[in-house]
């Protein structure tokens, strides 16, 4: 423990034994004055006389058994002791400072297997256990004793029960002067006894002022407690005042933009939260109803950029191709530049997957400078999250609209909606008849919301939807829509947009760098026909992702590194190491030295001769606190850090060797990778699609038709063969999953047959006789639709004169039953015509057979889908058996 030493002479001695190698003192305690009561406090004055005392006055006021202590640390006049053993003081040597001789004490023997002295120590041992249990300031004592006292015997037992006890000091030094083992344990258990009844008081005290505080008494120190806590976090949900306060400060911004009828309502119900209480169900309602009409942005809408070039470069650069959606796009931007104000309008682009509708979608808001807020509608059954939920409900939430506007934060955001064609209808209402009202430019101007049961304006919103086929959404829904159609891709259109954009998005996203790979045009070619022959890019996204993955894993296990450079430092080893561990013994030693200083203990051995020593320092002290602890000074830090050895001389050497391993890496050449169609398969596999094209020269009774579906285009070929022969009627069976639709036309081209073959050959008989069977394959895919007919007919005329079609002819169009050939597509027919052409350009048709009503659509295609062939329009259905049937030599002719 620490004692403040007053007395110069005193210190100074302590200090130059502590120089000493073996430093040691002795501490005795004070007897008090004659006639005064050891347990009453004493004034300051009464201990400052001791200090006066010197020489044989200053020993008699000493109590004869001390304590030989070692001098640990000396900082100021705070001296830190670490008692030994008990001495016993006999004569003195000199007065000032005070040195005595002293006799050196032991404990007298005892018997370790005494059943007393047993039954003693377990009982001290167990009241310092339940002392422990109620009482944790003893908890830093007993850690300290059991850190530094090494065995825990019965003296030593003894000794610390009494320590750490709080009795008096004469109490304590009757513990020390008592040398009988036995005797001095029960003494230490009386103190310790002691202290447990002033713990078990102490509990007691507590437990009743704990009682006295009654129960509104500690609610409301709770809730006291919970304002402040909730006032430091910035919650404050229960005052009303700073919630009102809150609402209109926000409200205060957008008066001058706000409805006055919207106005109207908050003040309403700004008075209404006043008048409940914080704890109702209807506060909680009405505070987030405010949040909710406090946050909208009320008719704040963003600068919108006119610029029409500016338009053109953002759409240029995001999209290849896609004339017609861009051309759309800059005609709106015109109008409102015009007007000097955009009204909204709803867009629908409808096309097959992953041809850009929903990133057209994002470049249109960046070239407009609007805000952007996607939600899909696939999928959606519940009427509530368009139109809103009634706040009656426990969770009630706004609409959609509503939840985009707070988002965004303005009013004229370009909106989203994804999957329209993908509504589903709920058993509760139907979602796209809720969008009615959204959608349409004659009532969103004001739009009502259950949840915020007031008007808001949405006809300066931007709608762009995305559907894959428009057939499948309403009828009303979708009149209020300017649908453009996106068709698929050509390949030539897929070479550009592979090469532009994607490769190098994918590049980029790889980590590669342009010069260690080149995708040749050979390889992208054979991608696109083997691999990805849908109309949208998305798969082929995918396929330049997977090359890009393997060419990557080549290029590390080559061991490049693309990489920031890392700093590499290059150290050689000196060649004379003994300075450096000379360097560390030495730190070692001074860090042994500095933990010697700063522990409390010192870490040499303990002199086994203690009682060699007749002369000893004398500290004293009149009153020490046992339970005192010592305010140390803070560890002093290490004087000096761990010695780095580095051989300096050899710097240069060094560098060399650096120089060397750097022109070593860079003359390690990286072997480019080339990918060509040769060895695609090794980086994606086997090709994925055959060709469409079954025969090259197509046989008596099959023909190739064009097909449509979400997907897109595509080639199908209509065969007929003979079954069986038979006078009488003949018959038609129709195979290869036909809808309807398809089997109704294969009755009527059974019949429009017929009547062709008897005005071309009346003498052939082949339809009274034969029964036929008409296949459309593959026989696995469904097939519907009223475009089939014209293929029909020619397939089964092919079959019944015996002779092929011309080479690399397609056709469509349905035919009626006097002949006539109607046109395809409907709304959709330019999309129809755009992806027939696709398809029969892939699979190498040269001639394509079109209705002649489908001449406009045909003729606002661009130039690169319609070059290298043949088109014929025609209205009934001769012109196609001219052209189907004539030999090559007539067709050049004509």
């Amino acid at each position: 423990m620490p004692i403040h030493v007053k007395d110069p002479k005193l210190l100074q001695a302590l200090v130059e034994n502590s120089k000493r190698s073996g430093p040691y003192a002795g501490a005795f305690l004070v007897k008090d004055d004659e006639g005064t009561n050891p347990n009453t406090v004493t004034s300051s004055e009464s201990d400052n006389s001791i200090h006066d005392l010197k020489g044989k006055e200053l020993l008699k006021r000493l109590h004869d058994v001390g304590t030989l202590a070692q001098i640990t640390r000396i900082q100021g006049d705070l001296v830190v002791l670490l008692g030994h053993h008990r001495v016993r003081k006999t004569e003195m040597v000199a007065e000032d400072p005070l040195i005595v001789k002293v006799d050196h004490l032991k404990e007298m023997p005892y018997d370790k297997d005494d059943d007393v002295i047993k039954a003693t120590s377990f009982e001290v041992i167990s009241t310092l256990r339940d002392v422990l249990k109620t009482n944790s300031l003893w908890k830093d004592q007993v850690q300290t004793y059991t850190q530094h006292m090494g065995d825990f015997n019965y003296p030593r037992l003894a000794d610390f029960g009494a320590a750490i006890s709080g009795a008096n000091k004469l109490l304590c030094q009757e513990v020390l002067e008592e040398l009988d083992v036995c005797k001095r344990l029960k003494l230490t258990l009386e103190l310790v006894k002691r202290e447990l009844e002033i713990s078990k008081l102490q509990e007691s005290i507590a437990k009743t002022i704990e009682e006295k505080v009654t129960g509104e008494q500690r609610r409301y120190l709770l809730n006291e407690l919970l304002k402040a806590i909730k006032k430091e976090l910035g919650l404050e949900t229960d005052d009303k005042t700073a919630l009102s306060e809150k609402f209109r400060e926000r409200i205060e911004a957008k008066k001058d933009k706000c409805p006055p009828h919207v106005l109207q309502v908050i003040e309403e119900e700004l008075t209404k939260l006043q008048l409940l209480e914080a704890s109702s169900s209807e506060f909680s309602v009405t505070r987030n109803y405010l949040d909710w009409l406090t946050l909208l942005p009320w008719r704040d809408y963003s600068d919108e950029n006119f610029d029409v070039y500016h338009a053109q470069c953002i759409l240029d650069e995001d999209h290849y191709g896609l004339a017609n959606v861009k051309e759309r796009i800059l005609e709106f931007i015109a109008v409102g530049k015009l007007r000097g104000s955009s009204q909204g309008k709803i867009i629908c682009l409808s096309g097959p997957p992953g041809v850009g509708k929903t990133s057209i979608g994002r470049s249109i808001a960046r070239a407009l400078n609007r805000k952007f807020y996607r939600f899909s509608v696939g999928g959606l059954a519940d009427v509530a999250e368009i139109k809103g939920h009634r706040r009656t409900y426990v969770g009630a939430m706004p609409g959609k609209m509503a939840q985009c506007l707070k988002s965004v934060g303005t009013a004229n955001p370009l909106v989203l909606i994804d999957e329209i064609d993908k509504l589903g209808r709920g058993h509760s209402g139907d979602p796209a008849s809720a969008l009615l009202e959204l959608l349409d430019p004659e009532q969103n101007a004001n739009f009502l919301d259950h949840y915020l049961d007031v008007p808001i304006d949405l006809s300066k919103v931007l709608f762009v939807c995305t559907a894959n086929v428009i057939e499948m959404i309403p009828n009303p829904l979708l009149d209020r829509m300017e649908i453009i159609s996106i068709a698929g891709y050509i390949t030539d259109e897929k070479m550009h947009i592979a090469r532009d954009y994607l490769e190098k998005n994918t590049r980029e996203v790889s980590g590669i760098k342009p010069e260690q790979v080149e995708v040749t045009d050979d390889a992208l070619l054979a991608l696109i026909e083997n691999y990805c022959q849908e109309a949208g890019v998305r798969n082929l996204q995918k396929h330049i992702e997977k090359i890009y993955r393997k060419i990557a894993l080549k290029l590390v296990r080559q061991g490049v590194s693309n990489g920031p450079p890392r700093d590499i430092t290059i150290v050689e080893a000196k060649e004379d190491l003994a300075s450096f561990d000379v360097a560390i013994k030495v730190e070692d030693e001074k860090s042994k030295d500095s933990l010697a200083k700063d522990a409390s203990v010192d870490v040499n051995p303990i002199d086994s001769s203690l009682e060699n020593i007749n002369a000893i320092p004398l500290t004293t002290e009149s009153e020490i606190d046992h339970n005192e602890h010592s305010n140390e000074d803070p560890i002093e830090k290490n004087l000096q850090e761990t010695t780095k050895v580095f051989n300096t001389s050899s710097a240069p050497e060094a560098n060399k060797s650096a120089q060397r391993t750097t022109e070593a890496l860079a003359d390690k050449s990286v072997e480019k990778i080339i990918v060509n169609a040769s060895n695609l398969g090794d980086f994606v596999g086997k090709p994925v699609f055959q060709t469409e094209r079954i025969y090259d020269q197509t046989p008596v009774g099959v023909v190739m038709g064009l097909a449509w579906n979400s997907m897109g285009g595509s080639t199908l070929y209509i065969e007929t063969a003979k079954v069986e022969e038979s006078e009488g009627k003949g018959a038609l069976v129709v195979t290869g999953q036909l809808g309807d639709v398809m089997k109704e036309s294969a009755q009527i081209a059974h019949t429009v047959c017929r009547a062709v073959l008897l005005e071309k050959e009346p003498n052939n008989p082949f339809f009274a006789k034969l029964k036929l069977h008409l296949h459309v394959p593959a026989g696995a895919i469904p097939k519907d639709g009223p475009s089939a007919g014209c293929t029909m007919v020619t397939s089964m005329l092919s079959l019944a004169m015996g002779k092929s079609v011309k080479k690399d002819l397609a056709m469509t169009g349905e035919v009626t039953l006097t002949g006539r050939v109607l046109p395809i597509g409907g709304l959709l027919s330019l999309k129809q015509v755009k992806e027939k052409t696709i398809a029969a350009r892939r699979s190498g048709v040269k001639t394509i057979i079109f209705p002649s009503a489908n001449r406009r659509d045909f003729d606002e295609l661009a130039s690169n889908v319609k070059e290298g062939l043949e088109v014929h329009f025609v209205d009934t259905y001769n012109e196609i058996y001219d052209i189907a049937f004539a030999s090559d030599a007539e067709t050049q002719e004509s």
